[in-house]
């Protein structure tokens, strides 16, 4: 473990050394936050490894190891980590040229929003936790704490599919990309598609994909219908392979329970965005497993992330009362939503199709819709009757869907 330590100090000082080389010279913005973040990383892995060794810090203080020299201290590791934290975040600042709603000043104000409830549907005896829209545009599945799937049309409000599962609280839905298959899970620990056929019942042909050590507490399918990517209360996120079950790559980086996830808006992306309770945002790489890049900032559980239109920024809604904008290339939080009178959570958010509006659903029963270049509130939309507890906007953007604790989703246009 000391190895490893003096291993992980040697390669953050290499990385040190290298930016003040890269600063001296006529390096743009680009490359100079790209080493940041080198160095951020580093600055988390060596108290990742200062945290865990901390045992081996108690054993030498009764006599059974000895330091080399008591600068070379746990304590002091942990020191000098914090202290290029706080200098990494000084040169982050100076690279700071204008605020994002500085920038939007010169655009107009979005004045009045039309949107008001076309549709309410109902069938769920209990909380509705998650809903999700069909590629088609004009279906939507949605889980219930009652234990129950339904696949609606919300045109028409019929529901043409309705699936009890072995247990309640079932917390994550999600429709493949061909609109053939659903997923949902939730304190089962599992993940479990079923394909929809309107000749026959859903529920004799379905297939247990994964298991979690934990409650599954959202999914995805990246791309095509031969995976799924979902995310649990172990604090982890795994991809599997639909077909065979098979475990395809587990990814490791939470120290708290993983509450949402969001695929890059790209047909060959290999990133995803997830929002844990450890208060973290991590964009991982499918391919490797790896977490290419974290952000902090919020006071408390997250509970919802997703992808600007663009992929270049990530939205979160916290139990903190506040939404956040986190850019990639800017490696930095750019905006954040909130007022004085806000003091219930968020629970879900999402963009309109353009990424001017963010969506998102409050423990207060409303919607709050915000100008994402102004960080304003623009409206806000009443009807539910309890907390709404996930919202998403259609594919073509013409309708926006709520789901809450009153037993009720509604479509809104």
């Amino acid at each position: 473990m000391c190895v490893l330590v003096h291993c992980t100090y040697s390669i953050l000082l290499c990385f040190i050394r290298g930016y003040k080389t890269c600063s001296e010279s006529n390096f743009g913005k680009e490359q100079l936050l790209h080493y940041l973040h080198a160095v951020h990383t580093q600055c988390r892995l060596l108290e990742m490894v200062c945290y865990r060794s901390q045992n081996f810090t108690d054993m030498a203080s009764d006599g059974e190891f000895k330091a080399h020299s008591p600068g070379e201290t746990i304590e002091a590791l942990t020191k000098e980590a914090e202290a290029l934290k706080a200098k990494l975040e000084e040169e982050r600042q100076k690279l700071n040229d204008v605020a994002l709603s500085t920038v939007a000043e010169r655009l107009e104000v979005i004045n009045y929003l039309n949107i008001k409830p076309r549709r309410v549907l109902k069938g769920h005896q209990a909380k509705v936790l998650c809903s999700d829209w069909s590629p088609d545009k004009r279906h939507i599945v949605s889980s219930s704490q009652d234990g129950k799937m339904i696949i609606w049309d919300a045109f028409t409000t019929n529901k043409e599919h309705a699936v009890t599962m072995p247990t309640t609280w079932v917390m994550a839905c999600a429709y493949a990309p061909s609109g053939n298959l659903v997923a949902c899970g939730g304190l089962d620990n599992k993940v479990t598609v079923y394909p929809l056929s309107l000749e026959e019942d859903v529920s004799t042909k379905k297939k247990t994909v994964g298991t979690h050590t934990s409650y599954m507490s959202c999914c995805t399918f990246p791309n095509s219908d031969q995976q799924i990517l979902t995310g649990s209360g172990d604090s982890t996120c795994a991809l599997w392979d639909v077909e065979s079950g098979q475990l395809l790559q587990n990814f490791h980086g939470h120290a708290g329970d993983v509450m949402a996830l969001d695929l890059a808006p790209s047909e060959t992306g290999n990133t995803f965005v997830s929002g844990s309770c450890d208060r973290m945002v991590l964009i991982w790489d499918m391919r490797t497993g790896q977490c290419v890049q974290s952000f902090e900032g919020h006071q408390s559980d997250i509970n919802s992330v997703k992808f600007h239109p663009s992929g270049d920024a990530v939205a979160t809604g916290s139990d903190d009362s506040t939404c956040r904008l986190f850019d990639l290339r800017a490696d930095k939080e750019v905006a954040i939503y909130s007022k004085e009178s806000i003091i219930f959570g968020v629970n879900s958010v999402d963009f309109s199709v353009s990424g001017r509006l963010l969506f998102a659903g409050y423990n207060d029963y409303t919607v709050n819709v915000w100008d994402s270049l102004k960080c304003i509130r623009v409206t806000l939309l009443y009807g539910h009757e309890n907390r709404v507890s996930c919202l998403q906007v259609s594919p073509d953007g013409t309708a926006l869907s709520t789901g809450s604790w009153d037993y009720t989703l509604r479509v809104w246009a």
